[in-house]
């Protein structure tokens, strides 16, 4: 038997001195690989933060230091600028310097238009000309088909809304509101929604001659900018215009009973207004995004399943939209749940989004 000695100046296993002799003799390339692969994933990460930075860095998505789709636009560290020479104009623009002009340009009046985001009041300043306001005065507000066909009621909303002329001029809005949140789409839509429900609720003064008939005047979309009012069909149209513009999903709800049309933005379908897969927008005044329990004058509630008129594809509202909430607390406070905080929550919620005490029906 060994003695005790022997037992501890027995030589070790041959196989396990050899791998440790391995590992301290290449140590060093070890470590060295390893710092090599976390600097590659540390470029890597770095590389990619940098092309997000850079890509769709304006409100429209356009690239630093190129043109926008929209003309004369230019999008120039992060906002749209005008910048017709290297842009050119739209068509029946002109160029001067920088900017395009066009003989509808006559007779300026500029508006401040309010809007609510996040409990503040701010103020987009615009300008609005009468030619251009004239020139969609004098259309005809009828529809007529060869084939004798009956035109719907789609038919007289994308009239309004695909207007050539008017759309170049109702554009500019939309870039000044692309500007105000250049990384933020849900907030570029939020603006515009606030503004045009905070746009005067009011009928136009004028008739018009419809199949040798009088009836009510029914205004274009940049009317309702240049009259600083509207009802709600006309607001409502007011609303797609700039919505699909902004690039969302968006349809008009049309309720026949009770002769009301609103607004509808792509959204969960469990969020939406009777499961058609668009959040309910109300447009006669503050109100908040997805809440369809809106009491109108009169008590008055819209009970009926409406017609969804598409105007555009795009992008859907978020799964996380904080309006959803908040228009659940909303019908929730209607209802008569709430015996704690009711006032206080009514506040906040009244701050947030600038709510008034009735909406109007037509």
């Amino acid at each position: 038997m060994p003695t005790k000695i022997e037992k501890e100046t027995s030589p070790k296993p041959i196989k396990s001195y050899m791998k440790n002799f391995w590992f301290e003799r290449h140590k060093f390339v070890y470590s060295a690989i390893i710092i090599l692969l976390i600097l590659a994933v540390l470029i890597g990460i770095f590389n990619v933060v940098r092309f997000s930075e850079k890509v769709k860095t304006c409100g429209d998505s356009s690239l630093y230091d190129t043109c926008s789709e929209t003309k004369p636009y230019y999008c120039e560290k992060g906002i749209l600028i005008e910048k017709s020479s290297v842009c050119g104009c739209p068509n029946l623009f002109a160029g001067i310097g920088d900017s395009c002009t066009n003989d509808f340009q006559t007779a300026p009046k500029n508006l401040s238009l309010n809007y609510i985001i996040d409990g503040q009041e701010k103020t987009i300043e615009f300008t609005v000309y009468k030619k251009m306001s004239d020139y969609l005065s004098s259309l005809s507000r009828g529809i007529s088909y060869l084939n004798g066909g009956k035109p719907q009621r789609s038919d007289f909303a994308f009239k309004k809304i695909n207007e050539e002329n008017q759309s170049e001029f109702l554009l500019p809005l939309v870039i000044e509101i692309q500007n105000l949140a250049p990384k933020d789409k849900e907030k570029q839509a939020r603006i515009a929604v606030s503004l045009v429900q905070n746009i005067q609720y009011g009928f136009s003064n004028k008739t018009a001659s419809f199949f040798g008939n009088r009836v009510n005047y029914s205004r274009y979309p940049y009317e309702v900018l240049y009259d600083s009012q509207g009802v709600c069909g006309e607001k409502s149209e007011l609303l797609a215009f700039l919505l699909r513009k902004i690039g969302y999903d968006v349809v008009l709800f049309y309720n026949q009973k009770e002769n009301h049309e609103s607004v509808g933005i792509k959204c969960p379908i469990e969020e939406s207004y009777r499961e058609t897969g668009y959040c309910f927008v109300e447009t006669t005044g503050p109100s908040i995004i997805s809440d369809d329990g809106i009491v109108y004058v009169g008590g008055v509630t819209l009970n009926s399943q409406p017609e969804v008129i598409p105007i555009s594809e795009g992008e859907s509202l978020p799964e996380d939209l904080r309006e959803y909430g908040d228009a659940e607390t909303m019908k929730s406070i209607r209802q008569g749940k709430f015996f704690l905080f009711k006032n206080l929550k009514l506040w906040v919620l009244k701050k947030r989004y600038g709510l008034v005490e009735s909406y109007n029906l037509e």
